[in-house]
């Protein structure tokens, strides 16, 4: 989905420097595809939580929704391996009490 949205801005002439770039263009320049990139502008929260946020937890009911709002097979396998890494990262209840 980053990709597909990024080519837009390829087609456009535009260099993106950042991945909140892409979302931010495709948000003003084609308000057609607003819902999309609010989708993606998710994807790239959850994604940068996922590998840089040292709290972030995520309930099981939005990693369901993850996996669910996801179109294709790739998709939902990057979703899926995405969600598999926040679960590995949550505290056990032992070492949530030490910290």
């Amino acid at each position: 989905m980053f990709h597909a949205a990024r080519s837009i801005l390829f087609r456009d002439g535009v260099k993106e420097r950042s991945h909140l770039c892409v979302v931010s263009y495709i948000q003003e320049s084609y308000p057609q595809l607003k819902r999309l990139a609010n989708q993606l502008d998710s994807y790239r929260r959850n994604r940068h939580n996922t590998l840089y946020a040292l709290d972030f937890l995520t309930s099981d009911e939005e990693a369901q929704q993850d996996i669910a709002s996801a179109d294709s097979p790739t998709q939902k396998e990057h979703v899926t391996r995405s969600v598999k890494i926040k679960v590995a990262k949550m505290p056990t209840l032992g070492a949530a009490s030490k910290l």
